[in-house]
């Protein structure tokens, strides 16, 4: 079953690539998820020993959702490192400077290499998907890493 995950999650990846001249909205998707990992690396640099919490919400709706849990930890824990990702563009061009977060980014999509490299450059404390989205090997990784 892993396997065709992966066959999957390739094809799909190969598919963002060819459609990506194509559609404007694909090219910002394929575009963000680019420099994802390099900027993460920057951004966690500022983090120190601070407690991060990581959360993503596929796009806007499920920001909006989660909106309430990550300003109520931002009021009950100012000092957590608050990380959040989105997966599509509608949810990260609004959101990028928000406010409640310490650091918005892209999640670059559920290869095992780049889930294993962004956990271990974000090395959160606790991580919260909202709503019904699995990436299998963010969530192998994370369980790993405790």
């Amino acid at each position: 079953m892993l396997l065709l995950y992966n066959i999957g999650i390739a094809l799909y990846c190969l598919g963002l690539h060819l459609a990506a001249p194509f559609y404007p909205k694909v090219r910002q998707l394929v575009r963000g998820h680019r420099g994802a990992l390099r900027q993460l690396r920057q951004a966690m640099r500022s983090c120190g020993s601070r407690k991060v919490v990581w959360f993503h919400c596929a796009s806007l709706g499920e920001f909006e959702q989660g909106r309430p849990i990550i300003e109520k930890l931002r009021e009950q824990q100012p000092e957590a490192f608050i990380l959040l990702t989105f997966f599509s563009p509608s949810g990260y061009n609004v959101r990028k400077a928000y406010a409640g977060a310490d650091y918005v980014s892209y999640l670059p999509l559920d290869l095992w290499w780049r889930a294993r490299r962004f956990v271990r450059i974000a090395s959160p404390s606790v991580a919260i998907f909202v709503k019904y989205e699995f990436w299998h090997h963010y969530f192998s990784t994370l369980k790993r890493q405790g």
